[in-house]
């Protein structure tokens, strides 16, 4: 454990984790927040190849969700407005109207306890309180981050609540293969496992449709360069900014595989598994201003790429989609498994 600064008046540590073959990962308590992700390259060489910063005062400072763990729902609500069992609920609006990734004070703005460590794993815990930022019911939640014995790094989050609610909670590290200050992720090579995605209007709102991925700009059924992908649409300037619904069934440790990202440069790879049905996938297209970050770097537009594991944006108001509800007695669990090659 090392200090982290402080957030909100409270200080704030980092711990490291390790895996083998050199890998290791630092968290922070402040967001159940990914700091760092150090990975070898083909000879070796390990980088950190997650975006984010060097004190817990510059999370609150840039808000972009570097790492952190997003909920109560991650993605966006239109009006941040749902209805659950005749009752109307409204949202705190976080971004213009809408809701966006559990509000202005959403789980990554809170300071989680750390409930258990070892060398290879953390597991961190918060509760969030019935009407926090508007959702029904107390909910009790829990982030593990294990290195396993073959140099996977698993994400577990999980979730009760004392009231029928909803939750969509997603870990929101960028990823960049060739190390956190590379430069543009555009060269990196893409495939995901989807042959179909929900399409976005103004506010970058699902609207409801699924549409197929053939013939356009979100097919990575093959890989594919972002750049080459991107360069089918120019509506896609912007870059991605949206979920793809995974078309693999569940595998018996209860996976679908999900995405493989390939950095030809560097030589590194990343392939995510998970048990939810849809991915967001970001590319910092709208960061259209230099962030700081880690080391002195600054992050530019295509500095980072997520892989957001989730059910659909908007799930709540769109019953076709996959369904966001949690009633009590339940337990929301939602796993990612990351294995890293060259």
């Amino acid at each position: 454990m090392i200090p982290f600064g402080s957030a909100n008046g409270a200080p704030v540590s980092l711990h490291t984790i390790r895996g083998p073959k050199g890998l290791r990962a630092a968290i922070t308590p402040f967001g159940a927040r990914l700091v760092q992700l150090w990975v070898p390259d083909p000879a070796g060489t390990l980088a950190d190849i997650v975006l984010g910063h060097d004190t817990a005062q510059d999370y609150l400072d840039h808000p972009t969700y570097f790492g952190a763990t997003c909920g109560r729902y991650a993605n966006r609500i239109a009006g941040g407005q749902f209805v659950l069992d005749g009752a109307d609920f409204q949202l705190d609006q976080n971004e213009g109207s809408n809701h966006l990734h559990g509000g202005h004070a959403g789980f990554d703005k809170m300071h989680w306890q750390i409930a258990d460590l070892g060398p290879a794993h953390i597991t961190l815990t918060a509760t969030s309180a019935d009407r926090d930022m508007g959702y029904p019911g107390l909910c009790a939640m829990t982030t593990t981050y294990r290195f396993t014995d073959t140099g996977t790094l698993t994400i577990d989050m999980s979730a009760t609540t004392t009231r029928p609610t909803v939750i969509n909670m997603v870990n929101h590290a960028y990823f960049n293969l060739a190390g956190h200050g590379a430069g543009s992720v555009l060269g990196h090579h893409l495939q995901v496992s989807a042959g179909h995605y929900t399409p976005v209007g103004p506010g970058l709102l699902t609207t409801g449709e699924i549409l197929s991925v053939a013939e356009t700009p979100f097919d990575f059924r093959t890989d594919r360069t972002l750049s080459a992908a991107m360069g089918q649409d120019p509506a896609l300037a912007g870059s991605y900014d949206h979920n793809w619904c995974l078309s693999d069934p569940l595998d018996g440790d209860g996976l679908r595989p999900c995405a493989r990202l390939k950095d030809p440069a560097s030589g590194r790879s990343l392939t995510l598994r998970t048990n939810q049905p849809g991915v967001q996938i970001y590319a910092s297209g709208q960061m259209h201003r230099a962030f700081p970050g880690k080391e002195g770097r600054a992050y530019h537009r295509f500095a980072g790429l997520t892989l957001e594991t989730q059910v659909f944006p908007g799930s709540p108001n769109h019953p076709h989609f996959p369904a966001a509800r949690l009633d009590p007695g339940q337990t929301y669990a939602h796993r990612m498994a990351f294995t890293f090659g060259v």
